[in-house]
Order: structure tokens, then C-alpha cells, then sequence
């Protein structure tokens, strides 16, 4: 879920208890006409450009301010953000069955390409969310967006996979995506982790102002934590919706051990193979058993328990030596890993 609905969510929460609340969005009426008053908008850089939005028609589901909202999707360009929102709309003439509102889309250069305005709510619809009470757009305009010097958000993890029992550092970085270059003036952005990032509510890592330098970093350190601060982001504000964003999540190493009961046994007898995933429960782990001189061969699998341990069968099938090691596939945050190489003996 998007960082920045949950901040909407600190601010007003009430307005997304009804938008959530609504499963499926019901109609709130037949199609509305909308019009802009461009067809076309050129947007560099950071900047937003302003354009009139004009809806006429008859929505049934009005929200006690009367206000309504478009919700403005992609249909063509390569521009990063995918949906936008309007500001709401006053209704300007009318009780709204009919009536006329009247507002503004902000318009930002990471919309580059083709938007279409998709449909309209009397509650704020939040991107990636289902609207509350939609009503769709008859013959929805098309406006064309020139975006230049669009922004390109960044982050360098550092260490890239961090240890259980390690500090690490996040940075962000705001570049102009012409040039490669930062834009030489410091940037407001909101910065949060876990529960901001995740969209779950009010929670640890609520939303900070922050700034960048001028060249176009933010960093911000960590504590060794097993058990939180995976995700953070950054998000570029604009009104209402965010210019940009990024989501960053920490990636944490394997940490999976596993030693066998038995170092021999009889040919074809099972021996347990015992091993522990630090953080890996529901994980799925593997035996492996190498074949000639480097080809590893899955011969079981099983779950990690809840307690962070798990079992494993080999089985020697000849009176000789063989080679053996789990694996753990990926799993959440966890990049994949092995044990280290083990042997049973077959008797």
C-alpha cells in the first residue's frame, strides 16, 4: 500500500474509513460528463501544472460537503505514475442531481503521456484503493502530458543484505532523470517505515518532513533490529497525490544451519537432518545432494516450524560417501542460502 495514503489516513481518518469500507464499490449513478480546460500540458521537473476540471451530471451518493473527485488513470506513455486524483470539486450549481462541479487537476511531469479522467467519487480515491461510490465517465477526454526533467527517486542500501546483528544505513536520492544530475536545490519529502509503507495505520515509522541535500540525498541510519524496520520510503508530496514515491525493503541473509543425527548408516536407512532459519518460519527449505562435482540435486523438502527449526531426511542408497546441504529458498525478506556442506556414509 501506497506510503502516503497512510499519512492521509493520520490526517482523515474518518474520510478512509468510508472509502475502505465500501466492498464492492456501489454505482452512484449513470455516466457524468467531464471536460478540461486543456487538452495538452507541458510540466517540467518538480513542478505541478494546474487544469480545470468541469463535471456535469447526476451523482446520487453525495458525502455532506457535496464535493466530488476524478480519478485520472494512464491509458498510454511511460511516465512513472500510473493514477492521479483531482482536488475536490465544489458544486457550483445545482443539488448535484444534477449539478455542475468545478475544480483542479494538478498535473505533475511524472504523468508524462496519456491520462484520461476514469471515475468519479464524492470520496477521495486513493491510488491503488477502489473508489468508494464510483460513478463512470461517458466518453472520458484525453489530456496529454509533456513531462521533462521528470524526477527519478533512488535508494542504496547499505549493507545491501544486512547481518541480524548489524546496523545499515538507507539513502535516498532525488536526481533529474534527463540529465542523471540532482537538481541542485535541497527537497521536501515525507520519509517513514513499517507501518507508513505498508499502508497498516498509525503505528512505529510515522511519517517525517524531511529534506534532502542539494545534491539530492536523504540518508537515515538503523539500529540492529531482528524484528522490524524492513521497509522504508520516501515520498515526494504533491496535491493531493504524491509526485513520486519509493518503497525500499531490507533483504536479510538466509542464516540457515543444519547438521545430520548421524554422520553414518546403514544403506537406506533415513537420517534426520536437523537445522534452524533464524526468522524463517513458513520458509521452505530444501535438501539438496550433490551429484558428480558441482551439480546439487533437490531430494526434499518441508516448512521451517514456527520455532524456527526444521528436519530433513537423507537417505544413503550405497555403501559410500555422499554429499548433502539445505538450502532455503527466498522467502519474504530473506534472500535464498545454503548450509555448508555435509557428508553420510552409507554402511
Amino acid at each position: 500500500m501506497h506510503g502516503r495514503r497512510a499519512l492521509a489516513a493520520l490526517l482523515a481518518a474518518p474520510l478512509l474509513t468510508l472509502t475502505i469500507g465500501s466492498t464492492p464499490a456501489q454505482a452512484a449513478g449513470d455516466p457524468m460528463k467531464v471536460t478540461l480546460s486543456r487538452t495538452s500540458v507541458a510540466v517540467a521537473s518538480l513542478n505541478t501544472v494546474p487544469v480545470t476540471v468541469t463535471v456535469e451530471g447526476s451523482y446520487t451518493d453525495l458525502s455532506a460537503s457535496k464535493d466530488l473527485y476524478v480519478q485520472f488513470k494512464r491509458i498510454g506513455g511511460s511516465g512513472p505514475l500510473t493514477e492521479l486524483s483531482s482536488m475536490p470539486l465544489a458544486l457550483v450549481d445545482g443539488d448535484g442531481t444534477p449539478g455542475l462541479w468545478k475544480g483542479t487537476v494538478n498535473v505533475p511531469s511524472t504523468a508524462n503521456g496519456t491520462i484520461e479522467p476514469a471515475v468519479i467519487d464524492g470520496y477521495r480515491i486513493f491510488p491503488g484503493e477502489p473508489p468508494n461510490s464510483p460513478s463512470p465517465v461517458a466518453n472520458p477526454p484525453v489530456l496529454v502530458v509533456n513531462g521533462t526533467h521528470i524526477p527519478k527517486l533512488t535508494s542504496l542500501l547499505t549493507p545491501k543484505v544486512v547481518p541480524y546483528d548489524k546496523p545499515w544505513t538507507v539513502r535516498y536520492t532525488v536526481t533529474d532523470s534527463q540529465t542523471g544530475k540532482p537538481y541542485g536545490s535541497r527537497i521536501r519529502m515525507w520519509f517513514g517505515f513499517e507501518e507508513y509503507c505498508l499502508g497498516s495505520g498509525p503505528g512505529s515509522g510515522s511519517p517525517e518532513s524531511v529534506l534532502t541535500d542539494i545534491s539530492g540525498n536523504f540518508s537515515r541510519a538503523f539500529a540492529a533490529n531482528r524484528n522490524g524496520d524492513w521497509t522504508s520510503c520516501v515520498n515526494i508530496p504533491g496535491k493531493p497525490d504524491d509526485i513520486a514515491s519509493l518503497e525500499t525493503r531490507v533483504l536479510r541473509p538466509a542464516a540457515i544451519t543444519a547438521t545430520p543425527s548421524r554422520t553414518s548408516a546403514p544403506v537406506g536407512t533415513l537420517v534426520p537432518v536437523n537445522g534452524t532459519v533464524i526468522n524463517g518460519s513458513y520458509c521452505q527449505v530444501a535438501l539438496q545432494r550433490l551429484y558428480g562435482a558441482s551439480a546439487w540435486r533437490t531430494i526434499g523438502t518441508t516448512a521451517v516450524r514456527t520455532n524456527g527449526r526444521f528436519t530433513l531426511n537423507a537417505q544413503p542408497s550405497a555403501k559410500a560417501t555422499f554429499t548433502y546441504r539445505a538450502y532455503l529458498r527466498p522467502c519474504g525478506d530473506k534472500v535464498a542460502g545454503t548450509t555448508k556442506p555435509f557428508t553420510i556414509r552409507g554402511t
